[in-house]
């Protein structure tokens, strides 16, 4: 007894702040998972291999060789079973990481001032057609899918529909959902407060509890909003509701006024409130300098 005392009093002297940082970081990298394995249908395969490892502890207990040897080798094989059979919750994790806005590099080399403005100004402008185009589009019933891209890029959905890359408007966004038109059946993509492509492809999601109400349209939104953090609007062909979809949740029956909120809130109150960025400028030998100051403050305030 008295040197499991001294062990534990040694080992408590030994105790410094980086092991602190260590178990925090490791806690807090199990509490995520756990929070995440909840959420899936992966807590089912979770209960699956817990329930393999009791049998090799029982078969270990009760000396059982034939299960010891047949375990043992299943286990061996397991890390590769691990990543095949986790590979949609690997992916979200990954894709969760990659879209973390805490990025060193993104906040050095971001955006100009300027630009964000100026990029503001386009996705008001792009909100503003869309949302009289939904109205109309709402009241004939005629069926849209719209997808506006954030900071995951969408190149590979892209490359499916046809490049457009032209400034939102009320027209061209009816012309484009037309039911004569080529590229009706297909989603359009917003990139930059733009229309970048048309007849794109979109995957579906594998949600197997959404509502059978809801058509190849509303998947194909939900699917989109799965695998990244774009938001999609979609007008209901049946009914002519206007849905959105954020971050896999959809919101339905929505009107006007409340998709022109959604999309704002998503596209450009978002924006505004990332992190500031730096900026560089020349300072002249006589005390001037070239390049305009960070005003990041001043237009957050507007």
């Amino acid at each position: 007894m008295p040197n499991i005392v001294e062990s534990f009093v040694r080992q408590i002297r030994l105790f410094g702040v980086s092991d602190l940082i260590d178990i925090c970081v490791v806690a807090y990298i199990i509490f995520q998972l756990i929070r995440l394995l909840r959420e899936t249908r992966a807590i089912q395969l979770v209960k699956g291999l817990l329930a393999l490892v009791g049998v090799y502890l029982a078969a270990n207990i009760l000396q059982l060789r034939s299960i010891i040897f047949i375990m043992q080798n299943v286990f061996q094989i397991g890390a590769i079973a691990l990543i095949v059979l986790f590979q949609p919750e690997l992916r979200k994790v990954l894709e969760q990481v990659g879209r973390t806005r805490v990025s060193m590099l993104g906040a050095v080399f971001g955006p100009s001032e300027d630009n964000a403005t100026e990029l503001m100004h386009q996705w008001e402008s792009a909100i503003n057609a869309v949302c009289d185009a939904c109205a109309t589009m709402s009241r004939q019933k005629v069926g849209a899918l719209m997808v506006f891209e954030r900071s995951t890029p969408l190149g590979d959905v892209i490359a499916t529909g046809t490049l457009v890359d032209a400034i939102p408007s009320y027209e061209l966004i009816n012309n484009l959902f037309f039911k004569n038109s080529p590229l009706h059946d297909g989603a359009v993509i917003f990139r930059d407060g733009k229309i970048h492509a048309a007849g794109c492809v979109l995957p579906l999601s594998s949600n197997f509890t959404i509502s059978r109400e809801l058509g190849t349209r509303h998947r194909a939104a939900l699917g989109m909003s799965e695998n990244s953090d774009a938001i999609t609007v979609v007008v209901s062909e049946e009914n002519g509701k206007i849905t959105v979809c954020d971050n896999g949740v959809l919101k339905r029956a929505l009107s006007v006024d409340e998709l022109r909120s959604e999309l704002k809130n998503g596209l450009i109150i978002e924006k505004k409130a990332e992190p500031r960025k730096l900026s560089f400028r020349l300072i002249r030998r006589d005390g001037t300098h070239t390049g305009k100051e960070d005003k990041s403050d001043e237009a957050a305030e507007h």
